[in-house]
């Protein structure tokens, strides 16, 4: 087995996978991280399919943005 990837995106949140809802070409992945907060993501179906997600998997969500609002 591969030694896993490393990236530079430093948001990289663990969670599980609580919902994939397939359309005609992209998957909505419902991801729920520390069992209150959800991250959806949106990847297409043959990403899903190559990946094997299912609901249950456990997961990592990577988030990579030049721009993070925050609001009060």
């Amino acid at each position: 087995m591969a030694a896993p990837m490393q990236i530079s995106a430093r948001n990289q949140l663990r969670g599980v996978v609580k919902e994939v809802k397939s359309g005609a070409v992209m998957a909505e992945v419902v991801v729920e991280i520390t069992g209150v907060q959800t991250v959806v993501s949106a990847i297409t179906d043959a990403s899903r399919d190559g990946m094997g997600i299912r609901e249950g998997d456990e997961v990592t969500v990577v988030i990579k943005s030049t721009d993070v609002m925050i609001g009060k």
